[in-house]
């Protein structure tokens, strides 16, 4: 019986020494650069808000934070590659709604899922709008409605690829409203917002940073907001609902992530960290003017917001018989 207690006791401290010794090696965390992969292309809403971030963890931590563009693929390709790096903390991902939520049900061969990745913090929640251009005849959800069933095929609208938050925003409206307009993919916002403004198409959709500028300058007109409070930077503008669709919401969401099974301790230490970043004064009204108020989580809150979207984005391709990519 003493050998017994002797042992447990000993197993105890063994594991005790463990935790304290996996929480120092978090706290002394970084020793060394961090990669921080942004799954889309430099100059992106994305880009822009990762990169306000790092530059901050940067000098917080005093090691260099590098931004890594892996773009394609509706932000799967980086995705991977962060589910596939060490889980060391020293690879972390800007997740986002597309790679981490729609795709999963969008992209049939996808190479992770959400349990390859441990949740961190939401960073904020930036809504998408819907635009067009200044000559169009509609000037509000409603109107857009009822024209385009007045006038079958002859409406497109400009959005993401196959797959993205605003090219799946639409074609749940589209589901909700039952009416049909043609989807023209772009891979870059800035090029099919350009292409709204020049005329050529006449609808646009996509997250709020892009589109703040050319609305309050009036080269497009905004039908609605998909938050569910209308914004401040354009606060003539309804929501979804205010625009007769009610319980339609849908925020082109921003995180981070790191792989799965990297320490607790250093999870911990990640989110606190860059809690204390979207804290600063600078970086919050930065992220207020770009549409997107910090909106951190704890780990779990952000876990469990993930999963949340993840089945809605199931049910919406599935209720819109989106065939998978």
């Amino acid at each position: 019986m003493k050998i017994e207690k002797a042992t447990w006791l000993l197993m105890c401290a063994i594991a005790a020494a463990g935790m304290c010794s996996a929480a120092a090696w978090a706290q002394n965390f970084p020793v060394k650069p961090v990669r921080y992969v942004i799954p889309f292309p430099a100059g992106s809403g994305n880009d822009i808000v990762g990169r306000l971030v790092t530059e901050r963890l940067t000098r917080l931590w005093g090691q260099q934070v590098i931004v890594d563009n892996r773009a394609g693929a509706s932000g799967t390709i980086g995705a991977a590659f962060v589910a596939k790096s060490p889980p060391d903390g020293y690879t972390l991902l800007h997740c986002n709604i597309a790679p981490n939520a729609i795709s999963l049900s969008m992209i049939a061969k996808i190479p992770y899922q959400h349990k390859d990745f441990a949740p961190i913090t939401r960073i904020g929640m930036p809504p998408n709008v819907i635009v067009v251009h200044p000559s169009v005849p509609f000037k509000s959800i409603k109107e857009l409605v009822a024209y385009a069933k007045s006038n079958p095929g002859k409406l497109s609208y400009a959005a993401g690829t196959v797959g993205t938050s605003p090219h799946l925003t639409m074609e749940w409206l589209k589901l909700r409203m039952k009416f049909d307009i043609v989807h023209i993919p772009y891979k870059s916002a800035v090029q099919g917002t350009s292409d709204v403004i020049a005329g050529q198409i006449p609808i646009n959709i996509t997250n709020f940073p892009f589109l703040v500028a050319p609305v309050q300058a009036g080269r497009l007109r905004a039908l609605a907001v998909a938050s569910a409070k209308r914004q401040t930077l354009l606060p003539d503008v309804p929501t979804m609902q205010e625009s007769g669709v009610p319980d339609f919401e849908v925020n082109s969401w921003y995180g981070v992530c790191a792989p799965a099974a990297t320490p607790v301790a250093l999870l911990d230490k990640l989110n606190a960290d860059i809690h204390s970043v979207l804290r600063i004064p600078e970086v919050e009204r930065r992220l207020t003017e770009l549409g997107m108020p910090p909106a951190p989580t704890s780990r779990e809150e952000f876990d469990k917001f993930m999963r949340a979207e993840i089945a809605r984005w199931a049910q919406v391709i599935k209720d819109a018989g989106i065939p998978k990519l």
